[in-house]
């Protein structure tokens, strides 16, 4: 029996709104494309202007009618719009916006840079300058090095800045999500009249019992669904003795879940008050402590009423930042692609996890929640001509009738989509990996991690490899990473413990492992490859050789992360220290690995001590030369400190 989630045709709060809620974020930019992204709070109307900056000339103009735009709430709509044309690059431009309720200058006054009259990009044809980074929480205690990065452009003339913005991982956080920021996502969605949804197979049958429930507060991991191993279809059968024999292992493995976003409309208002300081300006986000920590009849317990207020000072910052980020986004050409976080921890490790969780009515749906968001978020600004017409048909048909059928199969077919990988052609040619939806799963043991690509995905990857001179890859997890801390991964996979501590590399699996490095020994093959990566909270650039051959490609392993986020600074020092003595390039244990026909150079930073892993909330930064080489590594820190990695004297 389908049960019909009712649409909100009346927001619960009438308050006024401003236009646009977030955005504009500029998106994928070519000389014969332009796609901005916005989310507002009415159908947009008026017109796109283009203008070449010396003379002001307008090269030119387009409906904002003609973007695609899906209504996502009473309230609320995310458009998309891209303009076909012949553009001219490497050169300054600017862009105006002229709505129904303004100009887009007017609206939003904090979103030019000193001396501008319009906001102002360049179409770089050049990957020559790029900025990227991976892991941006909120409520952890750093400041958010995405303002640090607004700062340095804002004092670049525009020819300066970078090409593009490259995030390569967990946008948003949605397993660990602060308390004041779970309330405030609320009062978006009564704000916005965010669609309603009904669960099958649940604790709870809908949007309106979860919001009521005393556990919707730092203890949803009470909610989620758990499994037995090799069992998971069970738990539906018998759910009570299920539950009693495998009490303590969760579908979700976060350890910080009991405020795990489940319904689509609190990914979709994530998204909006990550992106944009508007919707904060609306809310409330001391809400519940005005309310003496009650909602519905519940009381949240002292202990979480400490670590709210803990949050919430971390939070008050991080939206403090919002006008500077939106700006950034607003000027620099921004690509992104998931990683775990962006939909829930551990995504997809390994086989048993994916059969516990997509045998699972109420996991399976939540996933595709955060798929189903992070596309209207993220993925569709990539590349929107991948987004074709039968893709958009499987998202209308539930947009326009959002009930759970639709939902359900929305989701379906997102689970089979196998096109998130993207292809940015600058020169070099920048090729964005999926690691988590076409994975290499181990047909030994339910545990074991899967490789991160398949073989048929590596293959695709090869061929798009095949007579490039350089190529910059986008790889969330690094393809070289620190040998010390994989053995420790290692470790806790043979004592059948994967989830504990991530263990989750490129070396994880034998055949994803040694196709990743034949794609590197191939003769046909790139003479420099780039690899750009975040994922692990600290951040480090390696210098990579093949073994016994003088025609060996210059690989470089480049990896900042987090852009607000770090790894346990005494444990990371640990780590530092042994991948030091046990891994050095001489080191005979190098024999034991998989890496055994690669030699790796660890560049030191310019930093004092004898650190190789530097542990600071960061954004990277590369440049490079006309043959796509690195002539500058380095991370700015999010207190403004550049810290660079100087080449090696071999």
């Amino acid at each position: 029996m389908t049960v019909e989630s009712p649409l909100n045709t009346t927001p619960v709060n009438s308050q006024p709104l401003p236009l646009i809620l977030a955005g504009p974020i500029l998106r994928k930019v070519t000389p014969k494309e332009l796609t901005l992204w916005f989310a507002v709070s009415s159908p947009l109307e008026g017109i796109f202007t283009l203008y070449q900056q010396a003379d002001q000339k307008e090269l030119f103009s387009g409906s904002l009618s003609q973007g695609k735009h899906i209504q996502i709430g009473a309230r609320a709509w995310i458009y998309q719009v891209t303009y076909l044309g012949e553009f001219p690059a490497d050169t300054p431009l600017e862009y105006q916006v002229k709505t129904q309720d303004g100009v887009l200058t007017e609206l939003i006054p904090n979103l030019l840079y000193d001396g501008e009259l319009r906001p102002t990009f360049v179409i770089k044809t050049q990957a020559d300058y790029v900025m990227h980074g991976s892991c941006r929480n909120p409520h952890y205690p750093s400041k958010d090095s995405l303002v640090a990065a607004d700062v340095k452009v804002a004092g670049q003339g525009i020819t300066e800045r970078p090409s593009l913005l490259m995030m390569s991982g967990d946008q948003i956080y949605a397993d660990h999500v602060a308390g004041s920021t779970l309330d405030s996502i609320h009062q978006v969605i009564d704000l916005l009249g965010l669609y309603d949804e009904d669960f099958d197979k649940a604790p709870v049958a809908n949007t309106k019992e979860l919001l009521s429930h005393a556990d919707n507060f730092y203890g949803r991991e009470k909610l989620l669904p758990q499994y037995l191993e090799g069992g998971a279809d069970i738990i539906e059968r018998f759910p009570r003795i299920a539950n009693w024999l495998r009490r303590k292992s969760p579908v979700f493995s976060s350890r910080e879940s009991g405020n795990h976003l489940i319904t689509l409309s609190e990914f979709n208002a994530m998204y909006l008050l990550v992106w944009s300081p508007e919707l904060w300006q609306l809310v409330d986000s001391a809400r519940l402590e005005h309310n003496l920590f009650q909602w519905q009849g519940n009381t949240l317990e002292a202990k979480w009423q400490t670590l709210w207020a803990d949050e919430k000072i971390q939070i008050d910052q991080f939206v403090k930042g919002l006008p500077q980020v939106r700006r950034l986004m607003a000027h620099i050409p921004t690509y992104m692609i998931f990683d775990d976080h962006d939909i829930t921890d551990d995504w997809n490790l390994t086989v048993g996890w994916e059969q516990a969780a997509y045998r699972n009515h109420f996991s399976r749906r939540i996933i595709g929640n955060g798929l189903i968001s992070y596309w209207l978020c993220q993925g569709w600004g990539n590349a929107p001509e991948v987004f074709d017409k039968t893709f958009h048909t499987h998202v209308d048909t539930y947009f326009k009738h959002p009930d759970s059928d639709s939902q359900d199969s929305l989701i379906d077919y997102l689970y089979r989509f196998e096109r998130w990988h993207y292809t940015i052609n600058t020169t070099p040619k920048m090729l964005v990996l999926d690691t988590r939806t076409r994975r290499w799963r181990s047909e030994s043991k339910m545990n074991k991690p899967s490789g991160l690509m398949d073989w048929e995905a590596l293959s695709e990857l090869q061929m798009a490899l095949i007579n490039e001179p350089a190529v910059i890859l986008v790889s969330a997890a690094p393809m070289f990473g620190v040998k010390f801390i994989e053995s420790l991964q290692r470790g806790m996979t043979w004592l059948g413990q994967p989830l504990l501590i991530d263990a989750e590399n490129w070396m994880a699996h034998p055949g994803s492992a040694n196709t990743m490095i034949s794609i590197f020994t191939h003769t046909k093959t790139p003479t420099n490859f780039v690899i750009l990566s975040g994922d692990v909270h600290y951040s480090f650039a390696y210098d990579v050789k093949l073994r016994f051959r003088n025609s060996s490609p210059n690989i470089y392993q480049i990896t900042s992360s987090g852009i607000k986020n770090e790894f346990p600074n005494a444990l990371l020092r640990v780590c530092d220290f042994m991948d030091r003595i046990l891994y050095s390039p001489r080191s005979p244990l190098n024999w034991l690995t998989k890496r055994k026909r690669l030699k790796i150079f660890k560049r030191d930073p310019d930093l004092p001590g004898n650190h190789r892993l530097i542990n600071r909330s960061a954004i990277g930064e590369v440049r490079l030369d006309a043959d796509g080489k690195p002539v500058d590594i380095a991370i700015l820190t999010a207190e403004g400190e550049r810290v660079s990695f100087p080449p090696i004297e071999k």
